[in-house]
């Protein structure tokens, strides 16, 4: 299906002249790694894509919160089950405690 001005997208990143893979790559960089607007401004320089701190700081506003929601669904849950490793524990309790190796 060809795509015609007067389709409308349901797409977050509708309207925006970069793709949707480089704005969320922007959005994340700056949230992952706490960089700042032009860090992230010249990884993408490097990469071939060029694109100015003041949109990538657009983005962040515009979009941050979106990523950051995702990320909060992703997280571990706290009555999640987490597995330990019983006879490695034990056996270290055990070398403390009784001097044992």
């Amino acid at each position: 299906m060809r795509h015609t001005p007067w389709m409308h997208s349901n797409s977050l990143y509708h309207r925006h002249r970069f793709p949707a893979e480089i704005i969320s790559h922007c959005v994340w960089l700056y949230f992952r790694f706490a960089l700042s607007f032009r860090d992230v401004e010249e990884m993408l320089a490097m990469r071939g894509v060029y694109v100015s701190y003041e949109t990538v700081q657009e983005w962040c506003l515009k979009f941050g919160q979106t990523y950051a929601n995702g990320l909060r669904r992703k997280s571990p849950r706290p009555f999640d089950q987490w597995h330990l490793d019983e006879g490695s524990s034990r056996s270290t309790v055990a070398s403390i405690i009784y001097g044992v190796r």
